[in-house]
């Protein structure tokens, strides 16, 4: 498909994400549902909960702290996307666990596991706070930091905060690496955004999903992580869901993180799939900016080449989510990129 239809689908996508309802996928309807803390849907280790002050309140933020049958010394820490959670890192989880590495992978506030305030200034900033605390809680020392899509944009902002806590940078399809404002996106609000949140369904994620996460594959194992959000949008606390939902996307809209690349210090290992389409808001751009948006093979190269040193890793035939599109690939280079 050429370059500009395919971004063109790829709103239109994204439209019927915001908009198109599925009976099945309503309350009461079958499907699963989960509490706004995900309450029910169990992940695959125990679940640790970091109690915090913040902002004239008190959090709890959830994580998964994993050890290695054989340490090595290293720590890994793996930060989670905005439509993903710390149990979506489990086939990576399981394979550095296996390689010596203890793993730590955190639920950022506002997620998943973590709590959903009513009210907080969400930023890069504050979230690499919270997580450099909880870091210091558990003892973990320098680590290498491992972020994926809105994750990436965080493990951008913490290496540019704490440099001298990482041993090591892993960019993962990261979002952000174009300006979508300057590019001439329009800002949509705080309150459009949760209008669009509410409700939201499996059927809306899984087209969504399937179109610009995975290169237009679905394959069984990924229902499961769009049923455990889809269930969030099915339970008693879905609206809370759904505002925190909205803050979190104002803050990466309003926050990119391309800028900042240059004066990174920490060696960073950026892994790409050429396929990934990921461009927030694009749906609301005009046709002639829409199709400018999201070029990852484009976005790659230009961010390896404003990061000092940094190695860039490209999958060809994969999407935004290579670690869990083709693990097998994925942690191989992974593996390599870590090596001395």
């Amino acid at each position: 498909m050429p370059v500009r239809l395919r971004h063109l689908a790829a709103a239109a996508l994204c439209g019927a994400f915001l908009s198109t309802a599925h009976a099945a996928d309503q309350p009461g309807n079958g499907g699963p549902a989960y509490g706004a803390e995900l309450q029910g849907f169990a992940y695959p280790w125990p679940v640790g909960q970091f109690t915090f002050p913040s902002q004239r309140q008190t959090l709890t933020m959830a994580y998964l702290d994993v050890p290695a049958p054989h340490p090595n010394g290293q720590v890994a820490v793996l930060l989670h996307g905005k439509n993903f959670c710390a149990a979506t890192w489990e086939d990576t989880i399981r394979f550095l666990t296996a390689h010596g590495y203890r793993v730590i992978a955190p639920d950022q506030i506002g997620f998943c596991k973590s709590s959903k305030p009513p009210a907080y200034q969400f930023s890069f900033q504050q979230l690499a706070r919270n997580t450099h605390d909880l870091l210091a809680h558990l003892g973990a020392g320098k680590v290498i930091m491992i972020g994926h899509s809105t994750g990436g944009m965080l493990a951008i902002r913490y290496a540019l905060m704490y440099p001298q806590d990482l041993t090591h940078l892993v960019l993962v399809d990261p979002i952000g690496l174009e300006d979508w404002q300057q590019k001439g996106v329009p800002y949509r609000t705080v309150d459009a955004w949760y209008r669009s949140e509410r409700g939201k369904t499996a059927a809306q994620i899984r087209a969504y999903e399937k179109h610009v996460y995975y290169a237009d594959e679905w394959r069984p194992d990924y229902e499961k992580w769009a049923q455990m959000l889809a269930g969030m949008y099915r339970g008693p606390g879905s609206d809370a869901v759904a505002w925190n939902s909205a803050l979190l996307y104002d803050m990466i809209f309003t926050q990119p993180v391309v800028h900042n690349l240059p004066d990174l210090t920490v060696p960073t290992l950026l892994m790409i799939g050429d396929r990934d389409i990921t461009a927030i808001g694009s749906d609301t751009a005009p046709p002639a900016i829409r199709a400018t948006l999201g070029h990852y093979p484009q976005l790659g190269k230009a961010a390896a080449a404003a990061i000092p040193g940094a190695r860039l890793v490209e999958f060809p035939n994969l999407g935004h989510s290579p670690q869990m599109q083709d693990p097998a690939a994925f942690h191989a280079a992974l593996l390599q990129g870590l090596a001395p």
